[in-house]
């Protein structure tokens, strides 16, 4: 086995790996379709080996010949499938099924001509280098800009420009006389190994891409509650540094509320029905915070909701909205008398105050709101002459 030889069948493993990786990570990935359709372009693209060596070594060389060059082309296709639906710019199926068939017809009818000649090089590897740049393109025009994201679209650039500069090669270093000459060349052994590196370039990155999603999704889920849909208390706390470090001298606000008499829900109409209270009550909360609000349920009927840049005074008329929100609620499964109440406590929180101590006068106003009545809106006044935090009650 010669060195192009030897590329041939390493390309053939790689590429067969890439395709089982990416059918494994397809199965936790929520780009679930990308990932399978990354799968196939890897599993199509491997055939290309197979064909490779059946050119040089059985006398059907043209047959196996433009199959080597349809399963190339075929794999990209598919793989530029997958990066538009990975970065939602769509592929146009139709047009790529018929872009296929007019390479391979083209491919045909070049087959003859004289090989390492410019004709026949880059008719060759131009419907190669079309694919691989549309589908940088497709990343470049996406919304999506971390760092992976562009390196992705680079990669894929140069990977695009490379089958031209192999086209150039092929006229300077020779591909052979003919199909079964090529893989005794030193053109075959530069194309094979350069091919390979960019094969595995490529294949990481997108499994990259794709790793990062199900990790991201996986520190979502760790941080979320999932019966309100809210933050959970992890999930709070990194939300509340996030925008404190995002405007780290600006007042902002706290609001923790408390369902009142949540007990008697749950001894009235079980833990199911104490469940769709919290759902009704999360969703109330989302719809009404503002976007750059952090919105978490910290226990089992409290939930926390930090306003940055708000004022105290801003703060008191949201948790009065939510006051009078909460008890519209209404829950087809339990009965129309149904009624639901909810407690606030509100407090600021200075440009220089600490947060902790904010979330502590936020929960003594809630807990006289409690002690008062049920039902209203506390709320907490910075320290005093005298030191001592005022609570001033909202109704």
């Amino acid at each position: 086995m010669n060195g192009a030889a030897f590329f041939l069948a390493v390309n053939f493993v790689i590429a067969a790996s890439f395709a089982a990786m990416f059918a494994v990570v397809s199965t936790r990935s929520r780009s679930r379709t990308a990932a399978l359709w990354f799968a196939a372009g890897f599993a199509v693209a491997s055939l290309s080996a197979i064909c490779e060596l059946l050119v040089a070594y059985t006398d059907f060389a043209k047959f196996w010949a433009i199959g080597a060059f349809a399963s190339v082309l075929g794999g990209l296709i598919l793989l530029r499938v997958g990066i538009g639906d990975l970065y939602g710019v769509k592929a146009n199926l139709p047009w790529a099924g018929s872009f296929l068939v007019a390479a391979t017809l083209l491919d045909i009818l070049i087959y003859d001509l004289p090989r390492g000649t410019l004709m026949h090089s880059f008719s060759y590897q131009t419907p190669f280098a079309l694919v691989v740049l549309t589908s940088a393109a497709a990343v470049f025009s996406s919304g999506r800009r971390l760092p992976i994201d562009r390196a992705l679209g680079g990669l894929l650039a140069v990977t695009g420009l490379h089958f031209f500069v192999k086209a150039g090669f092929a006229v300077l270093a020779g591909a052979g006389t003919t199909a079964k000459d090529y893989i005794h060349t030193n053109y075959a052994l530069i194309s094979q190994s350069s091919t390979a590196v960019l094969i595995v370039a490529v294949g990481l990155t997108l499994l990259s891409v794709l790793v990062l999603e199900i990790m991201a999704d996986e520190r979502s889920n760790s941080e979320k509650d999932a019966l309100s849909g809210l933050a959970n208390r992890r999930g709070f706390e990194n939300g509340v540094k996030t925008a404190l470090a995002l405007a780290p001298k600006t007042a902002h606000a706290v609001v923790i509320c408390d369902l009142d008499h949540f007990k008697n829900v749950n001894d009235t109409y079980g833990h199911h029905g104490g469940d769709l209270v919290i759902r009704a009550f999360g969703e109330l909360l989302q719809a009404s915070a503002p976007k750059n609000a952090v919105v978490g349920r910290v226990g089992g009927e409290e939930f926390v909701i930090f306003l940055p840049n708000t004022t105290i005074d801003m703060a008191v008329l949201f948790a009065q909205a939510l006051r009078g929100g909460t008890m519209r609620i209404a829950i087809g499964a339990l009965p129309d008398s149904f009624a639901i109440t909810a407690s606030f406590g509100v407090a600021e929180l200075g440009s220089d105050g600490n947060f902790a101590d904010a979330m502590r006068d936020a929960d003594m106003a809630l807990y006289e709101a409690k002690r008062s009545g049920r039902n209203r809106v506390k709320q907490a006044r910075p320290p005093g002459f005298a030191g001592v935090t005022a609570i001033r009650s909202v109704k």
